[in-house]
């Protein structure tokens, strides 16, 4: 049984969610998102509360009912504050400007690598730190994880793209590990 499900969501001012044929559709100052009810799932709205119900207590639906809860919890941040993902940039010669709305990425190959995102996400450009914000979070998290695949952080020098905050495990050169003296 989900715990989080049990409880009500409180939807905030500012938040409205309409119910439509078993989809919840979100708006908010950030833009809007539909989510679509589960199987074995029934969502009720109330003046500004919503609570979501088990119909038939199986390994399906006990599932579904803490995921649905935790979709709804997202979306609802999402719709009202948004979500935002920040990568670094690490190393000599690095950079990355804005060519409208897509990204321009210099980070060591022979050739600039571009990156359109997709729509409802923004990118925006601060001293080396890109920034990736919009409603739905699933969209946010995959655009910044498709970005940093570009050129991960490698582990000898560092250089790459990271989370910020990323603790990237250093691993000591060939220099380092061949000094070892032989009998």
């Amino acid at each position: 049984m989900s715990k989080l499900a049990k409880k009500p969501i409180i939807i905030p001012q500012g938040v409205e969610v309409k119910q439509n044929d078993g989809v919840l559709e979100f708006s908010g100052k950030e833009g809007k998102l539909t989510v679509k009810v589960l199987p074995f799932i029934s969502a009720e709205l109330s003046d500004s509360q919503l609570t979501f119900k088990l119909q038939q207590s199986t390994k399906q639906g006990r599932a579904n009912w803490g995921t649905i809860a935790s979709l709804a919890k997202n979306a609802i941040l999402g719709v009202g504050e948004g979500f935002n993902k920040k990568l670094e940039l690490e190393g000599i010669g690095f950079k990355a400007s804005m060519d409208g709305s897509g990204l321009v990425l210099n980070v060591g190959f022979t050739h600039p690598v571009k990156y359109t995102p997709p729509a409802g996400v923004k990118l925006t450009i601060e001293k080396g730190v890109i920034k990736v914000s919009g409603a739905d979070k699933s969209i946010v998290g995959e655009t910044a994880a498709k970005i940093r695949k570009i050129y991960p952080p490698e582990p000898y020098k560092g250089k790459g793209i990271r989370y910020q905050g990323e603790v990237v495990r250093r691993k000591a050169g060939k220099k380092v590990a061949g000094t070892g003296a032989t009998a």
